[in-house]
């Protein structure tokens, strides 16, 4: 029976060893070039207004944080409410300036960020990537819009009134 257990025990051994290696520079690179193609053609979809391709790139548990406070959403709620601007022939038109990648030791999870011109001007885009099975899918995002920190006082004060009526649906986590 021991001699059974250790013949079993070898196998499961190695292959726990095997698949907690170091990712090599030509893997790091290789996810990094998968997964920036994947963004700039999410983007790319948006522009173009191919929704299938745009909303195919999020996971079905995937979640987009707007520029609005109330921006928080399901893959779900987001494909509702951007279907009439794809519908319209032109959703949105973001140009990456800048991407910085980033990804675990398993090559499995990636998360970026990234410096994008759009319409309302200059923004930030982060998001979490992950590898299911043999397909990338986007996880996370998030989009906001970048304040000179020389201009915050001048935002916060046109956003008073807004964050008000906002943060009274709220209470402070504890």
């Amino acid at each position: 029976m021991k001699k059974i257990l250790l013949v079993l025990l070898i196998p499961v051994l190695f292959y726990g060893c095997h698949s907690s290696k170091e990712l090599d520079a030509v893997e790091v690179l290789s996810i990094k070039k998968t997964t920036d193609a994947l963004i700039t053609n999410w983007h790319a979809a948006a522009s173009n207004a191919n929704y299938q391709n745009y909303f195919g790139a999020l996971d079905s548990l995937s979640v987009f944080i707007g520029t609005d406070a109330s921006e928080n959403w399901t893959k779900a709620q987001f494909a509702a409410f951007s279907k009439p601007y794809f519908d319209q022939g032109k959703a949105w038109d973001f140009k990456t300036l800048e991407r910085n990648m980033y990804l675990n030791t398993t090559g499995n999870v990636v998360w970026f960020d990234e410096l994008l011109s759009t319409w309302m001007g200059t923004c930030r885009g982060s998001g979490v990537l992950e590898k299911t099975k043999e397909t990338w899918k986007i996880k996370h995002y998030v989009l906001s819009v970048e304040v000179p920190n020389d201009a915050v006082q001048a935002v916060i004060e046109v956003k008073k009134k807004s964050d008000a009526i906002f943060l009274s649906n709220f209470k402070p986590l504890k």
